[in-house]
C-alpha cells in the first residue's frame, strides 16, 4: 500500500536541511551496491511528513544491518559502528563526526517492508519511504499498509495490534508522543493501555526515565499525565504520588494532596509560559531562568511532588484543636523522592535540582508570614539566597505554583502578592547587600584559618565562611581586621557551646 506525497518542500531539501550532502551521497552509492532499498522509516518519515528536523536517521534493510553499516563507513571514509542489538531484530548505528544512521533488520524476520511495519508501535511510526525516490529526482512515494499518514493528518496515535505485548515501554511512548506533537490517543489504544497498564513495571527503569523526562520537557506535561492518571497507568509509575490521593488538607487548601499536586503542576506549566506575569519587575531574568530544558523539567518534577511527604506526616494533635498538621513534610518529602530518584536512576544533577526545591518549598511562606509584622533583615535574605543558590528564582516560580494551587476560604488574601514582593526585596537586598559582599574580594581565606587560627580544613571552614559572610552582609565586619576578631570571638563561642546558629 502506498501514496505519493505531497510536499511544499522538494524532499532533497528537507534531507540536505538536516543531514550533511557527504552522508546522503554515501547512503545513495550504499543503496546502488546492495541492489536493494534502503527503507527510512518510523519517526524519520513522521518528522518529515509534520516538516520537522529530525535528528535521526532511521533506516531498515532486509540485508545484514552491520553489513550496510560496514559499507557506509567504507563510502564515507570515516566513522564508527556502535552495535544496537544482534540476531534476529539486529540493529547497528553509524557515527560520522556529529550525525547517525541507524540501521536496522525487518522485524520478526519478515520478507519486505510492508510486513515489517505491522510489526510497529502506532501507525504514526508505521510508515517508510525508499531512500532512492527520497533522495533522488523520481516522486517520493511513502508506503503506509496501517493508514498512518491519515491518523497523522488526524493527530490520532493509534495503536498497532502487537504493540503493547512485544513491549510495553509503548505503553508510555503513547502518551509521550501525545505530549510532544499535541496528538490524542485513540480511544481503543486507550482502552487497551488500561488493559494492561500493569506491565510497565516489567520495563527497564532507564527506558521508563527517558519516556517520563520527554514528557516532562514537553509543553503538555499536566494534561497528558491527567490522561495517564485517568487511564490507571501513572498509579504504576508514581506510586509516592498516589499516597496524597484522600489525604484533606487544612482550610487553606480546597484539594485533597493528590488534587492539589496536581493543580500545582497545571500551575507551573503556566508560570513557565508567562513567568513575566507573575514577576513582572523581574520578569527577564526568569524568562531567562526557563529556557533551560533542565530546569523546566525539574521545575514540573518539583511542583508536582512537592507535598509527597504530607501522608507520612500528618498529624491531628491536640494542641492545635484538632487542626491537621503536617510538620516538616518539605523535608520527609525530599528523602521520598530522592529514594524515587535512586530507583529511577536519575542524574545526581536533575534528581539535586528537584529534591533541592521539595526540601526549601516552604521557606518562602515562611518568610512571608514574617515581613507581615518587620522588614525582612540582610541576614534572612542572605541564608535564603545561600539554601537556595543557582535555585533561588525556581524556588519562587514553586512557591507561585504552590500558591495559585490553593484555594482554601482560610487562605491569605493577597498570598501571590505576598510573593511577588518577597522576590523583589529579596533580589533588591541581594543586589545592593549581598552580591557586593559574595562577587566582591574574599577578607579570609582558607589559608588564614589554618595558618592563623591551626584549623585543619573540612566542614568546619565552610561554616565559618558562611556565618562571616552573613555578619559582612549585616554591616557587623566591613574589613580585614574586623573578620579576624570576628572569627575569634565566633571561636570562642564554639568552644563553649554557645554558638547554636
Amino acid at each position: 500500500m502506498s501514496d505519493y506525497l505531497q510536499n511544499k518542500q522538494s524532499s532533497q531539501a528537507v534531507l540536505k536541511g538536516n543531514y550533511s550532502s557527504r552522508l546522503l551521497d554515501a547512503l545513495a552509492r550504499v543503496g546502488q551496491r546492495l541492489e536493494q532499498p534502503l527503507y527510512i522509516v518510523g519517526g524519520t518519515v513522521r518528522d518529515y511528513l509534520l516538516g520537522r528536523a529530525s535528528n535521526d536517521l532511521d533506516i531498515t534493510v532486509q540485508n545484514d544491518p552491520y553489513y550496510c553499516a560496514a559499507l557506509l563507513i567504507e563510502e564515507m571514509g570515516a566513522g564508527t559502528i556502535v552495535p544496537l542489538a544482534r540476531g534476529a531484530e539486529a540493529a547497528a548505528r553509524v557515527m560520522v563526526a556529529k550525525e547517525q544512521v541507524d540501521f536496522s533488520a525487518f522485524r520478526g524476520g519478515k520478507l519486505s517492508i510492508e510486513d515489517d511495519l505491522h510489526l510497529r508501535d502506532f501507525t504514526v511510526n508505521a510508515m517508510a519511504m525508499d531512500f532512492a525516490s527520497l533522495y533522488g529526482k523520481a516522486e517520493p512515494i511513502l508506503i503506509d499498509p496501517t493508514g498512518g499518514k491519515k491518523d497523522l493528518q488526524m493527530g490520532l496515535v493509534r495503536h498497532l495490534p502487537a504493540a503493547f505485548v512485544d513491549d510495553p515501554a509503548r505503553l508510555l511512548r503513547g502518551y509521550r508522543l501525545c505530549a510532544v506533537f499535541g496528538f490524542q490517543l485513540d480511544p481503543g489504544t486507550r482502552k487497551e493501555i488500561s488493559r494492561r497498564a500493569s506491565t510497565i513495571e516489567t520495563v527497564a527503569v532507564e527506558r521508563v526515565s527517558h519516556e517520563l523526562q520527554l514528557i516532562f520537557g514537553s509543553p503538555r506535561t499536566a494534561i497528558t499525565l491527567a490522561m495517564m492518571a485517568e487511564d490507571g497507568l501513572l498509579q504504576f509509575l508514581l506510586p509516592e504520588l498516589y499516597e496524597g490521593d484522600g489525604v484533606e488538607q487544612p482550610e487553606f487548601h480546597h484539594l485533597d494532596v493528590f488534587g492539589h499536586c496536581f493543580l500545582a503542576l497545571k500551575m507551573m506549566e503556566d508560570i513557565i509560559a508567562k513567568p513575566m506575569d507573575y514577576y513582572p519587575e523581574y520578569g527577564e531574568l526568569l524568562v531567562d531562568y526557563v529556557k533551560a530544558p533542565r530546569l523546566v523539567r525539574g521545575l514540573k518534577w518539583a511542583a508536582l511532588l512537592h507535598d509527597v511527604g504530607k501522608p507520612a506526616t500528618r498529624a491531628v494533635p491536640d494542641e492545635k484543636g484538632g487542626r491537621v498538621t503536617f510538620y516538616g513534610h518539605d523535608e520527609v518529602g525530599r528523602r521520598i523522592f530522592n529514594s524515587y530518584a535512586k530507583k529511577a536512576k536519575w542524574s545526581q544533577v536533575e534528581s539535586g535540582l528537584v529534591g533541592d526545591l521539595i526540601g526549601m518549598h516552604m521557606h518562602p511562606f515562611h518568610l512571608c508570614n514574617v515581613v507581615r509584622s518587620e522588614a525582612l533583615s540582610p541576614r534572612a535574605a542572605l541564608k535564603l539566597s545561600q539554601r537556595a543558590g543557582e535555585n533561588l528564582v525556581g524556588l519562587f516560580l514553586l512557591a507561585m505554583a504552590d500558591s495559585l494551587a490553593s484555594e482554601g476560604e482560610k487562605k491569605p488574601k493577597d498570598m501571590e502578592k505576598e510573593l511577588t514582593s518577597l522576590f523583589s526585596v529579596v533580589q533588591e537586598i541581594y543586589v545592593q547587600r549581598i552580591e557586593p559582599v559574595t562577587k566582591g574580594p574574599k577578607l579570609i581565606t582558607g589559608y588564614d584559618l589554618i595558618k592563623g587560627f591551626g584549623l585543619t580544613p573540612g566542614p568546619e571552614f565552610s561554616r565559618i565562611m558562611s556565618e562571616l559572610e552573613i555578619a559582612r552582609v549585616d554591616g557587623v565586619v566591613t574589613d580585614r581586621s574586623e573578620a579576624l576578631a570576628w572569627i575569634k570571638q565566633f571561636l570562642r563561642r564554639d568552644a563553649v557551646g554557645g554558638n547554636k546558629d
